[in-house]
């Protein structure tokens, strides 16, 4: 004979000394299989070594404290250190590098060859080059190419076609012009220390300050700067606007049985 069971059962006192259980969150890499990139690896480490040719030929053309100088050249070195890291990753399945640093990438490529055909090839700018400068000829001719239309066209080619879109934050854009404004701080400073008169003291007609003064270089390094963080803002929005190239059905290991009955 069983006893009788109680209507009401007191609630038992809380045991001390026992922790609570803590969520734990799962990673997707537990779920999810890994996706490795080949296409996106190879192309990458092709960009990176040709970015890497023709930083070592200007550099061989002129005297590498001038070459190392340059915008252009300055942000080749950073997207092929970019591009070799971001090819590891695609290739051994790991996560993409940090946006902050993809985009900023992007976007230096963008603002150099913005520059040199907006500003310094078009006849019609007030900064417009002359001389050799505008028409290189030789390895020259070769390398003003490849840094400023052949090298930013194929980092915009890997960011349409090789990237996930939506990756790009506003947050990150006025963090990308900490760069150019550390370049114009650098060109100031390099000017000072090179006696006046020199060629080639500022490499940059919009930043010479021989020519325009301070007054007016910093009037066009802040219209510049906006036109940059400008131009950040639309690649954000393109990157949120654009479809997704690389879409492909994740296999998480778990396999969905219809009902029974």
């Amino acid at each position: 004979m069983t006893a009788p069971i109680p209507r009401d059962i007191p609630d038992l006192p809380a045991i001390q000394g026992v922790p609570a259980f803590l969520p734990s969150p799962v990673p997707a890499t537990a779920v999810v299989t890994p996706v490795r990139h080949p296409v996106a690896a190879v192309y990458r480490v092709l960009v990176a070594l040709a970015a890497l040719a023709t930083v070592t030929l200007e550099i061989l053309l002129s005297s590498p404290v001038r070459a190392l100088s340059y915008f252009a050249v300055q942000s080749a070195v950073l997207l092929a250190g970019v591009f070799l890291l971001s090819a590891r990753r695609a290739w051994k399945a790991r996560r993409p590098l940090p946006s902050a640093l993809t985009g900023a990438t992007l976007l230096y490529a963008a603002i150099t060859a913005g520059v040199y055909h907006l500003l310094l090839t078009n006849t019609s700018s007030p900064f417009a080059l002359t001389g050799a400068a505008a028409n290189p000829t030789g390895w020259h001719a070769v390398t003003t190419h490849l840094l400023h239309t052949a090298i930013p066209a194929a980092a915009a080619a890997d960011w349409l076609f090789l990237t996930a879109p939506g990756r790009l934050h506003l947050r990150q854009a006025a963090s990308w012009l900490l760069y150019p404004v550390a370049y114009l701080l650098l060109t100031f400073t390099r000017g000072e220390l090179i006696p006046p008169g020199t060629p080639g003291r500022y490499l940059y007609p919009f930043l010479d300050v021989d020519l325009h003064g301070y007054k007016s270089v910093l009037g066009n390094a802040l219209l510049l700067g906006l036109s940059f963080y400008a131009l950040a803002i639309l690649l954000v929005a393109l990157d949120h606007a654009r479809p997704n190239p690389i879409r492909h059905r994740a296999k998480t290991g778990f396999r969905l049985q219809p009902p029974v009955g």
